[in-house]
């Protein structure tokens, strides 16, 4: 391992009162990415100085403005005060693997791509609940009809975005939506993309965050109140 691992990609991790997982988070990612940047989302229990001492440039939101908003900061923080070639979206709640990241990483350089999403249906989950499952692959068909993509997981929050994917991606939905906001912008975009299989952990700690029931029915409102601008 080079004492600069992967020294063009930087980690873009969004980060809400996740102090029991981050420190661990960061100190895995570091091991393949010297990069992270944690985008503290108006935490109130210390996360952003615990991503601090483990290693993890920090920047914070001063209140909580949701997930694809701490996503835009993020990439708003790669595009304007790095260098870096890629950008890897990476949850704080250890649903990912880090391994995962870094051979999409691997793709995107070998096979010259702006985007290679994540696939836990093509890949592999663990204690993955019936009905958080009906409810990503409800949204799994809506944003193939949106976006024209034949993707088989919509809301995977890991994933690896070329320097022009994110001058050419602008995140307005603020929470989890987002994800098939990005999903759409690519083929207009014009964007060279894949889907890679990956594994998803589910844990008690990871349900009651980002992983919740109640979590995806915001999913679902959010892309219907989109649609419904679209539409207008």
């Amino acid at each position: 391992m080079t004492l600069d691992p992967n020294p063009d990609v930087c980690v873009v991790v969004p980060v809400f009162d996740e102090c029991s997982t981050i420190e661990r988070t960061v100190t895995d990612l570091r091991r393949f990415f010297a990069h992270v940047v944690c985008v503290d989302d108006g935490s109130r229990d210390g996360s952003g100085r615990l991503a601090r001492a483990a290693g993890a440039t920090v920047v914070t939101h001063p209140v909580n403005l949701g997930q694809g908003a701490a996503l835009q900061t993020g990439f708003d923080y790669v595009v304007r005060r790095t260098s870096a070639a890629f950008a890897v979206t990476f949850d704080a709640d250890g649903q990912h693997l880090v391994s995962d990241a870094a051979r999409m990483v691997e793709r995107a350089r070998d096979e010259r791509l702006d985007v290679v999403l994540a696939s836990r249906f093509a890949g592999t989950t663990e204690a993955m609940p019936r009905s958080r499952e009906a409810v990503l692959r409800a949204g799994v068909v809506f944003t193939r009809w949106t976006s024209g993509l034949p993707v088989t997981d919509a809301h995977n929050g890991l994933r690896v975005l070329s320097r022009q994917a994110l001058t050419s991606i602008r995140l307005q939905l603020p929470r989890m939506a987002y994800a098939s906001e990005l999903t759409d912008a690519i083929l207009p975009a014009g964007l060279r993309w894949a889907e890679m299989p990956t594994t998803v952990l589910y844990t008690d700690y990871s349900r009651a965050k980002g992983q919740r029931n109640s979590n995806s029915v915001n999913i679902l409102f959010d892309l219907a109140l989109r649609r419904l601008r679209t539409v207008r």
